[in-house]
């Protein structure tokens, strides 16, 4: 039988190599509302939601002035930060618009509805909200199916004035 993981567990945080501390700082807090929580001088820098040590880390150690890595290699696809409810997944949507950054892709997944951006050293975020789980599409043996339909943005931005 293979081994299975706890089902309490849960990824505790993301660290990312960035080109400039201070421009991802303001990207991952000036605009998704991370609280910075600890910045060590201009290489690293540590952010969370509800005062949690960190969700995020952010460095300079190898990647200061970098640039993003190219398109069709190996790394990161993208970090995904799950808002309570579709009113707070509005409201960090609009912040993102204000701040100039643009929606690269918006889906309904059934278990969920996503949209997706780049951070500014190309990294890929997705904003996302969960569906409740005995709201998740199943097929006709019970096993999840999920879905990439269309999502609504308009319908979506307006539940956050």
């Amino acid at each position: 039988m293979p081994a299975t993981t706890h089902p309490a567990t849960t990824i505790g945080h993301v660290h990312l190599r960035v080109a400039d501390l201070d421009r991802a700082i303001g990207f991952y807090s000036g605009v998704l509302g991370f609280e910075l929580q600890q910045k060590f001088g201009d290489a690293a820098a540590f952010l969370s939601a509800g005062g949690y040590h960190h969700h995020i880390g952010l460095n300079t150690w190898e990647s200061k002035g970098g640039t993003p890595a190219p398109k069709g290699h190996t790394g990161l696809y993208h970090t995904a930060f799950l808002y309570p409810n579709r009113a707070e997944l509005a409201k960090v949507l609009h912040r993102v618009l204000a701040a100039g950054y643009a929606i690269e892709g918006a889906a309904d997944h059934g278990v969920s509805e996503a949209v997706y951006i780049s951070d500014p050293d190309g990294n890929g975020v997705e904003l996302y909200v969960d569906r409740a789980q005995a709201d998740w599409p199943r097929d006709s043996e019970g096993n999840l199916a999920m879905v990439n339909d269309r999502l609504d943005i308009e319908a979506l931005l307006a539940e956050g004035k």
